[in-house]
């Protein structure tokens, strides 16, 4: 077991709730936070003084984060996510532990050459990991990250597996949904409105289809849920690559219907359905009075500076996810669902979102430094134990649900 010296990077949402959890564990000796916002020291405040410093350094300067990572055991990095692979090289390199929320690999690449040179070199990193006895635990947050380790969980207990359904979001509580979208933001609008029109992957009956990035808001490739926690019926439309999950999970050959999901409240779909098509979200710039302006950044901005869009005090975010896999038991037919259900602490003021991400990271972390993870390289969610990740998140409250319902 190690000494319990933390570096978190990045004081961002997910840091700040990492940084609350890990203060609380007493496997955590010591937290140095690295941040350049102005008010770093401040904020740090509230934390006892004689655990929990501030750092100011260049994050891209690798001796500075090498000087950084002699000095602690593990490193949480919630930076931005161009950031993530070479820090985490870096980590592999220096023989110190790390989590990250983020992907080093992008789900959603279709180039061969690209995808044949990001595995050469995350095998690398994997490698030099495993030969300096480091463990870099990636893709652990909410989604990617609680999804994986349930899809895991629910794989060990069929015998055979026919469909794989994912489900991941955050939305408003349907008491905040008292705008025309029925939606709040909790992250980068940008970001959300980008993820609108990115092209999409299921397998049916057995073969990859691809879904357009205009299509995906299209009736065809919808369907509703009915979530009684939650009070009502959710949306859900495909946004992500089934295929390289299939591969992920080892279905690629087996695997008849597979998807993943993202989940809103009626009507939301809609409308932007038609804001794909007619252009509204494209990133190739218009001239307007001879400046180019980017659809997607304006409309993003648009969005971003009206006060009904933006949660307000008293009001509650969701996060939801949903595992529904299907397939059979001893020849019985079965379906296996795991679903986990956060909202926002009015306490605390963290987000559903924050406390997802960040908490899981600051999970993972203390799992590592308790010696509860024995893998060392490139460890994915999917490798890590379903009872301690549910464990972790239930202290925080969380509602975690497993069903075995029969398959027709």
């Amino acid at each position: 077991m190690s000494s319990g010296r933390v570096a978190i990077l990045g004081l961002g949402m997910q840091g700040k709730a990492s940084l609350y959890d890990l203060v609380t564990n007493s496997s955590v000796s010591n937290i140095t936070v690295v941040d350049n916002q102005p008010h770093l020291d401040s904020y740090l405040e509230q934390y006892p003084q004689d655990r929990v410093s501030g750092k100011t350094i260049d994050v891209t300067d690798e001796s500075q984060l090498l000087s950084l990572f002699a000095e602690v055991d593990l490193v949480i990095e919630s930076l931005p996510g161009p950031m993530a692979l070479p820090i985490g090289k870096l980590a592999a390199r220096a023989g110190v532990h790390l989590v990250s929320s983020m992907y080093y690999t992008n789900p959603s690449e279709s180039d061969p050459e690209k995808i044949n040179y990001t595995r050469e070199e995350l095998n690398d990193v994997h490698q030099m990991a495993k030969q300096n006895g480091a463990t870099i635990l990636t893709e652990f947050g909410m989604d990617p990250g609680i999804d994986l380790v349930f899809g895991a969980q629910a794989l060990q207990e069929l015998d055979t597996v026919d469909e794989f359904y994912s489900y991941g979001a955050g939305f408003p509580d349907i008491k905040a949904t008292d705008n025309p979208l029925k939606y709040k933001f909790t992250w980068s609008p940008i970001g959300v409105m980008r993820s609108y029109l990115r092209p999409g992957k299921i397998i049916t009956r057995g073969e990859v289809k691809d879904i357009p990035g205009n299509r995906m808001f299209f009736e065809e490739n919808m369907h509703n849920i009915k979530i009684d926690e939650l009070g009502g019926i959710l949306e859900c439309f495909p946004n992500g690559n089934a295929d390289y999950y299939a591969k992920l999970f080892n279905l690629k050959d087996s695997i008849k219907e597979m998807a993943r999901y993202v989940c809103r409240w009626p009507g939301h779909c809609a409308f932007w359905s038609v804001m794909a098509n007619c252009g509204f979200l494209n990133e190739t710039p218009v001239s307007l009075n001879g400046n180019p302006v980017s659809p997607v950044e304006f409309v993003s901005k648009i969005l971003e500076s009206q006060p009904q869009f933006r949660y307000r005090e008293h009001e509650q975010d969701i996060a939801f996810i949903r595992v529904d896999v299907r397939g059979k038991v001893k020849g019985a037919k079965k379906k296996i669902i795991y679903q986990l259900i956060d909202k926002r602490d009015l306490e605390t003021g963290f987000t559903s979102m924050q406390r997802t991400v960040g908490f899981t990271l600051s999970l993972g972390a203390q799992l590592i430094l308790e010696g509860k993870l024995g893998q060392t390289g490139l460890v994915s969610p999917t490798e890590v134990p379903y009872h301690l990740v549910a464990e972790g998140l239930k202290r925080h409250g969380m509602q975690i649900v497993r069903e075995e319902l029969p398959w027709a």
